[in-house]
């Protein structure tokens, strides 16, 4: 378990990072930080003194104890190396690899080292990386937003990055409170042309699964709702299935099952948050007995590699991934750069919105008693 001091020590000190206490401001005193955590006066004391030892604070004599300015400090602890963090929501699965492996390769031909942070979609972890970033001295960062559809309980990590002019920029989704620089896909958009397709090609009872705990699975979710009523298709509110991080490995299977099992008439198509989830849920159809897409038809996100694995190649919405990655390290430098050169540089870094595109296979089929799209019939 944790020592007492150690954890007061470790509070004071997420204070200095997430900007509670600014370079030279007094921090609370010994009494109120008994009061606080509830410990004694050594306590507080052993803690204070390891943390002015380590330079992370400073005493004055008669007047308190103050929170030391470590801009100089973290610029010689990080010396000459150029420096780039990267934070995702995850590192080795799906596309991911194929992200950082865009902004690696780029960033490391300009000379600067690539370090990378893997969150798992957890704010404790973001936390703990966000501390790390900025007592380390990056001189930039790249981050995939945790949870980005929530509230985030470390918005002012993201301020103080901003006080302490270390660029950042956002990938995949964005805090929308910060309004970030971001490289991003139309997610709403590729949700529209997914149950668009299946709209031309005669559905009307299309399931849609979104991972509604990020920004992309709740545009997706709009995606799907707006081609629904653009194209006057009435719309089940039991079609929609939306789940979160924890979830994801079980509860649209289940979903699913329960679905194929009902006796009513089922639906003829399947809208899907990514192609992930997409072969989870072919495997759920083949159990069943049903066939793709004779009985029933399937849509993917990202046009991954796991797009052309299956004995069914997916029909799915193409994900730019590698040059994703490469946009974001050419963006992040260009930040690095205007820093650099002035800081009260006018020179406008945009954002960058991918247009998506859909990738056609096997896994859809027309239904229209007619060749003919229902736009074209009317």
């Amino acid at each position: 378990m944790e020592t007492k001091y150690k954890f007061v020590k470790k509070s004071i000190k997420s204070k200095i990072l997430d900007g509670t206490y600014k370079s030279h401001e007094k921090i609370s005193s010994e009494s109120e930080m008994m009061r606080q955590f509830n410990v004694s006066r050594h306590t507080v004391r052993l803690a204070i003194g390891e943390l002015v030892s380590e330079g992370w604070l400073y005493r004055e004599q008669g007047a308190g104890t103050f929170c030391a300015d470590r801009t100089e400090q973290t610029r010689k602890d990080s010396g000459s190396r150029k420096n780039i963090a990267i934070v995702t929501t995850y590192i080795s699965d799906y596309i991911f690899p194929s992200i950082i492996r865009g902004a690696e390769g780029y960033l490391s031909d300009q000379g600067y080292h690539v370090t990378l942070f893997n969150t798992n979609n957890d704010h404790e972890k973001e936390r703990i990386y966000l501390e790390k970033i900025i007592s380390q001295g990056f001189d930039g960062v790249i981050i995939e937003p945790t949870q980005s559809a929530y509230s985030n309980p470390n918005i002012d990590y993201y301020l103080n990055l901003e006080r302490l002019n270390i660029p950042y920029i956002m990938i995949n989704a964005y805090y929308d409170a910060l309004e970030p620089v971001r490289v991003i896909v139309d997610d709403e958009r590729g949700a529209y042309l997914q149950t668009e397709h299946l709209i031309k090609n005669g559905h009307k009872d299309i399931l849609g699964f979104f991972k509604t705990d990020d920004m992309q699975g709740t545009l997706r979710m709009k995606g799907y709702l707006k081609s629904h009523r653009e194209y006057g298709v009435p719309i089940n509110p039991k079609h929609i299935i939306s789940y979160n991080t924890s979830e994801k490995h079980t509860k649209p299977i289940e979903v699913l099952k329960s679905f194929l099992s009902q006796q009513v008439p089922r639906p003829t198509a399947i809208v899907c948050y990514n192609d992930e989830l997409a072969m989870k849920l072919l495997n759920v159809i083949r159990e069943n007995h049903l066939r793709v897409p004779d009985d029933l038809s399937i849509i993917g996100f990202d046009n991954s590699f796991l797009a052309e694995m299956s004995e069914v190649k997916l029909t799915s919405i193409e994900h730019p991934k590698a040059d994703l990655g490469k946009t974001a390290g050419k963006i992040i430098l260009k930040l690095i750069k205007r820093k650099q050169i002035t800081q009260d540089s006018t020179e406008e870094v945009k954002s960058v919105i991918y247009s998506p595109e859909l990738v056609l296979r096997q896994s859809t089929k027309n239904i229209n008693p007619s060749s003919k799209s229902l736009r074209d019939a009317t």
